[in-house]
């Protein structure tokens, strides 16, 4: 069967609105629980080492953090598959399930394989969370918003990063409850938020380009209906949409097809996406995780106080993209994410530079993190950004989540044990080393996104990659250019 449709179109010329704004609240919320776990490995990772905790070694500490990316990498290539076979919105709350048994279950943990095993199946639901996330984004959001948009709303991993840190300081610090009990009671923070969420998460429909490419045209015309009747009660008044795009239904992509748009279509594009992801990952992963861990051992910060380091970090993290998320829809990708990709390198090179001569205190590490992250944050979401646009809607999923995992694999997995090694050498030089790692992987994607970038900058989905159901073009000069970005 073939259908013609204007869906995508009467989606992209939708004036900003509360309702968006609502999407935005309600699917941020995950990035911000993502944000939450890990900042509480991070603040807590010093607590856990206590006899009275868990007694963990510098190395089951990186372990553990490990435990968690090879979790979300699992999670998000099975989810990610399912994201595009069942749909956007069903996967929502089973990702968000998994995630609330398992981070419940982490505050019952009563050793270090318990502990291990119970943050596994955590970052498995926040994987899982990832692909079905991001797909939505950028399929419900206007085109010309939507660079913004989605930095802001990974920036939002850092909201729950700042309420991981003042929840562990007030439990840490506080005397409320003892240290043995203390750790317990922060886990069950993110439990709690979890719950919240599920209220949240009725808001969001399922995703209108979706259903048109499994024939629910019906059901796609009546959520967009809605928005745009919404939109009309509030005075203002809607463009008529231009074009349509006819496609072909079917009720699934085959794998094999997955592969050919990725590695015959798409080669370039799917090199970009993996250094993308994997510089990032291993960035984030080896230099956040491990920020703890550098405080108490060559600064000598209170385990108990760590958290109160974390904040700063986190709110720069946080700000970074909400100030130069428009850059990149007026900017344009291909510069903003060399720029920032490039400067985040060469931050952490200078930063490592003045660690390694021992000229700087806890505090001045403090700021030097807060300016490397305000710019990084941007940078790492952008990655994020790359993935989920360049690649056709029907594979945009299962294509999010093959990346995420293959980068985190590459470039996250073994970062935190391996910063977790060289911390505990005791050693400035060999930390400085994986400083320098870092920053040369940074750079790196920079100049790849300077040379195999796609400018994507307010183009609809559609133009950036033709669906893979495609059988005809938008009918209309201005967006007739479908798929030619495509190599």
């Amino acid at each position: 069967m073939t259908l013609e449709t204007n869906i995508p179109q009467r989606l992209d010329r939708l004036p900003w609105s509360r309702w968006h704004l609502t999407m935005v609240i309600a699917l941020g919320i995950t990035w911000l629980l993502d944000g939450l776990e890990v900042t509480l490995a991070g603040s807590l990772a010093s607590v856990l080492k206590e006899p009275e905790a868990l007694g963990l070694s510098d190395i089951q500490i990186g372990f553990t953090a490990t435990g968690y990316l090879a979790g979300a990498v699992i999670g998000a290539l099975i989810f990610g598959w399912l994201t595009d076979r069942l749909g956007r919105k069903r996967l929502f709350f089973i990702t968000l399930a998994l995630y609330l048994s398992a981070t419940a279950a982490t505050a019952f943990a009563w050793n270090f394989g318990s502990f291990l095993l119970f943050r596994i199946f955590t970052g498995a639901g926040i994987g899982g969370e990832y692909a079905a996330i991001n797909s939505a984004i950028d399929e419900l959001i206007p085109a010309r918003n939507r660079g913004a948009v989605d930095l802001a709303i990974n920036g939002t991993f850092w909201i729950g990063a700042a309420l991981g840190s003042v929840g562990t300081l007030f439990l840490l610090d506080s005397g409320f409850v003892s240290q043995a009990l203390a750790w317990r009671f922060a886990f069950g923070i993110g439990a709690a938020l979890g719950i919240v969420i599920l209220f949240f998460r009725k808001a969001v429909p399922e995703s209108p380009r979706w259903l048109i490419l499994r024939g629910r045209q019906a059901d796609a015309n009546a959520i967009v209906g809605t928005i745009e009747r919404t939109i009309e009660q509030r005075g203002e008044s809607l463009a008529e949409p231009i074009g349509t795009l006819r496609f072909a239904v079917r009720d699934h992509t085959p794998l094999r097809e997955v592969w050919n748009a990725m590695l015959r279509d798409q080669p370039r594009r799917s090199v970009l996406g993996l250094i993308l992801m994997a510089t990032q990952a291993f960035f984030y992963n080896a230099i956040f995780f491990t920020y703890g861990l550098v405080l108490t051992s060559f600064f000598h910060v209170r385990s108990e106080r760590v958290p109160l380091y974390m904040i700063p970090v986190a709110l720069g993290n946080f700000l970074g993209p909400l100030a130069l998320g428009r850059a990149f829809d007026s900017i344009g990708r291909r510069r903003m994410i060399a720029g920032t990709y490039a400067l985040s390198g060469l931050l952490l090179a200078g930063y490592g530079l003045m660690f390694l001569q021992d000229a700087i205190t806890a505090s001045s590490m403090l700021i030097w993190f807060a300016a490397i992250f305000f710019v990084a944050s941007s940078a790492a979401s952008s990655a994020y950004l790359t993935v989920s646009e360049i690649f056709p809607v029907e594979i945009r999923a299962f294509a999010i989540s093959i990346f995420y995992a293959v980068g985190t694999l590459a470039g996250g997995v073994a970062a935190p044990i391996l910063l977790a090694q060289l911390i505990s050498s005791g050693s400035r030089t060999q930390v400085f080393w994986g400083y320098i790692a870092g920053a040369v992987l940074m750079v790196l994607g920079g100049i790849t996104e300077a040379f195999l970038g796609i400018d994507a900058e307010r183009q609809p989905l559609e133009s950036i990659s033709s669906p893979l159901q495609s059988v005809g073009v938008f009918l209309d000069e201005s967006t007739a250019r479908l798929g030619a970005q495509s190599e």
